[in-house]
């Protein structure tokens, strides 16, 4: 997962990707609480490997990311362990469950573009 820019190493036609208009990355985020989500066009990697990793790769922060919320790391715990482990059942539950909603936010992305999806889906 800290590696996720790897992935677009090899990536078929990445000389022909826009990623301002052709790249969504959907990644946890420790800094929203369990089941928040929010959409952005762009920005920074807010201290994600993942999401360092991609820009390292595409050389750019302009592409689009969903951030889902799973809560703060417990105090003593490595972030990468905590975000690698298995989640509490009602965490669990509560991520799930956005799985039909998140289906849409990436539907209303593609479909209609940034602006449109963070209004409908972004809380």
């Amino acid at each position: 997962m800290n590696r996720s820019g790897a992935a677009l190493v090899t990536f078929p036609g990445r000389e022909e990707l826009e990623p301002a208009r052709d790249l969504l990355v959907v990644v946890d985020d420790a800094a929203l609480d369990v089941g928040r989500v929010r959409l952005r066009p762009r920005g920074g990697a807010g201290g994600h490997n993942g999401l360092k990793s991609v820009e390292e790769v595409l050389g750019t922060g302009e592409y689009a990311r969903l951030r889902i919320g799973v809560g703060q790391c417990p105090v003593g715990v490595e972030l990468e362990d905590w975000v690698l482990s298995p989640m509490e059942g009602a965490e669990e539950e509560v991520i799930t469950s956005l799985l039909p909603e998140l289906t849409g936010a990436v539907e209303a992305w593609l479909e209609d573009g940034s602006d449109e999806a963070m209004s409908r889906f972004n809380r």
